[in-house]
């Protein structure tokens, strides 16, 4: 039988699952990569990517509405900075599954160090 521990309550609301969503694509990823090292107008941002400037400004659509990026406006410029806030919740609930994860490996580890070596006439 399989159990599922409850997610973290920061996880387990929409704003969690928001920026889970976020995350999941590699496009946004990239795109958050971009401003790890400072804010950047979207035709920065949009000029790294082979797709259309459209599509990028969805991409920072979600990355907005899961609050990891903010936006300003820059007399006609949108200036996108990223905010790593909603991150930590994220950082918390891989935190969670690497425990589990470590002791799953060690039980494992236990089991096959403790099994008897295979005889020369097991199949």
């Amino acid at each position: 039988m399989v159990t599922h521990r409850a997610a973290p309550a920061a996880l387990a609301d929409a704003a969690g699952e928001r920026v889970f969503r976020a995350v999941a694509d590699p496009t946004r990823r990239a795109i958050l990569d971009r401003l790890r090292a400072k804010p950047l107008p979207v035709h920065d941002i949009a000029a790294s990517f082979p797709v259309s400037r459209a599509a990028v400004s969805k991409h920072l659509r979600v990355l907005r509405a899961a609050r990891l990026v903010q936006e300003r406006r820059r007399g006609r410029e949108r200036i996108y900075q990223l905010d790593p806030r909603p991150l930590v919740a994220v950082e918390a609930w891989l935190e969670l599954h690497r425990a589990s994860l470590r002791r799953t490996l060690a039980r494992l580890k236990a089991h096959v160090e403790s099994a008897s070596p295979p005889r020369e006439n097991d199949p």
